[in-house]
């Protein structure tokens, strides 16, 4: 079969990299063309457009890029057309995938899939209006997915497991990759600042404010994303004992005794990794943000980790309550000897047991060739 596969970003490159491995070992003839990147790539196929041509963040680039993605838009439905495949598979990235669905949905008989659901849970919920007329299966690989589309909106999904706790599971059952460590046997605490330039810039300087005091007792060391220039962190580590190390965040987290992180996937990986974490994430005009929160967002909670257990596991610093005093507090409260540190661990527990031990790919694979062979007849 033909599976023309949509990414928007690096994540996305990951997991649809690795669906499409585990497409080849359901479907012996599986042909891929996609809007991807270099990990796509390294599976096999025909890529179209690289992810980066199409990954503009918030509103002044979206606005500065307009023509652009307009123009990347038109060329991916042709495309579309052109190739006729048996299933588009969107991976994320809503504000792209939706406008496919929507053209795919209005102009062809092509199913659509959508492999790791829009988090339209936190925000813009009335989403659930195009995908239920547009996609005609939905892959969760969030466990709390499944109330929000099918209670909620009557919406029928997949959960098929989580690939960051499969991806740590077997990163964990290999032999211990080294980290570069500083000073005899000094303990570690890991600061994940995000993958963005903003969120970076935002984050950091309080991480290592807040740290700065336990210089001589830690190795102190930051985790670089991919995709920004080592170059950039200088200006941040400048005058600090921070350390920074690059593509080795599991290696890092594997070592570490506690961190600091930015939200997002990485506080899931923390979690799976077992190492205590303070969730730390600025925001512009902190004081109206909080009001929004309150009373506007439909969320509890900012990080995978408490959405998973519908409760507060790790502590959220956001908004108003982000500090440079609020951040060393809880810090020390989850190093060795620290109040919140077993209890913060016994929750994890609860965490691993919700997201199960299924590997996402294969389940989706495999669900994905079963519907579409069902549907042939």
């Amino acid at each position: 079969m033909k599976y023309y596969l949509i990414v928007g970003e690096a994540s996305g490159d990951l997991h649809a990299s690795h669906l499409m491995q585990s497409l080849k070992k359901e479907d012996a003839q599986a042909e891929f063309r996609f809007f991807g990147g270099d990990m796509m790539t390294a599976v096999g196929g025909t890529r179209v457009k690289h992810y980066k041509e199409l990954a503009y963040m918030g509103f002044i680039p979206v606005l500065l890029h307009l023509p652009t993605i307009m123009r990347n838009m038109k060329m991916c439905q042709q495309d579309i057309l052109d190739w006729q495949p048996d299933v588009v598979i969107l991976v994320d990235y809503p504000g792209f995938n939706l406008k496919i669905a929507k053209f795919v949905k209005a102009n062809t008989k092509i199913p659509v899939y959508y492999y790791i659901s829009p988090k339209i849970w936190a925000w813009k919920e009335y989403r659930i209006k195009n995908i239920k007329r547009d996609v005609d299966e939905m892959f969760s690989i969030l466990p709390f997915e499944v109330d929000f589309f099918e209670k909620k909106h009557h919406y029928p999904i997949h959960y098929v497991g989580n690939p960051t706790a499969q991806e740590v599971r077997a990163f964990l059952a290999q032999p211990p990759l080294p980290l570069e460590r500083k000073g005899e046997g000094l303990p570690v605490i890991a600061l994940l600042a995000g993958s963005r330039r903003q969120e970076i810039k935002d984050n950091l300087p309080a991480m290592i404010e807040a740290t700065r005091h336990l210089a001589g007792q830690y190795d102190i060391v930051l985790a670089g994303a991919p995709g920004i220039d080592p170059t950039y962190y200088e200006q941040f580590l400048r005058n600090s004992s921070v350390r920074m190390v690059s593509d080795q965040t599991y290696p890092l987290l594997s070592q570490a005794t506690a961190a600091l992180v930015t939200s997002g996937t990485a506080t899931l990986e923390t979690a799976m990794f077992c190492v205590p974490q303070v969730v730390c994430y600025e925001t512009p005009i902190p004081k109206v943000i909080a009001f929004l929160k309150k009373h506007f967002i439909k969320v509890k909670y900012i990080s995978l980790v408490n959405l998973i257990v519908d409760r507060e596991v790790v502590p959220e610093l956001v908004a108003d309550t982000f500090s440079v005093e609020n951040i060393r507090q809880h810090l020390q409260s989850i190093l060795p000897g620290g109040e919140a540190r077993q209890r913060m661990l016994d929750g994890y527990e609860e965490v691993h047991r919700r997201l199960g031990d299924s590997h996402a790919p294969d389940v989706a694979a495999s669900l994905i060739c079963e519907l579409l062979n069902h549907n042939k007849f």
